[in-house]
């Protein structure tokens, strides 16, 4: 039976490429644009779900991820 998670995806650009990571399970995937990059980190995160042990799923999701935003002081 499949189920549906709900996982983080930070997507930025470097170069002329797209750079995509879940952070809760150490995944990263890439593509020419954002929404590439994105289909294909799904892809990924799928293949991994389908592949991985449930001990490897259970210790990738055990790290605690915290992402926000910093305000720092530059001159």
């Amino acid at each position: 039976m499949s189920r549906k998670i709900e996982l983080t995806a930070i997507i930025e650009k470097e170069n002329n490429m797209f750079v995509s990571l879940c952070p809760e399970l150490d995944i990263a995937s890439q593509g020419k644009t954002a929404s590439i990059a994105k289909k294909n980190l799904i892809e990924a995160i799928e293949l991994f779900y389908e592949t991985a042990s449930e001990t490897e799923i259970s210790r990738r999701l055990e790290n605690e991820v915290q992402i926000s935003r910093v305000v720092v002081n530059v001159e």
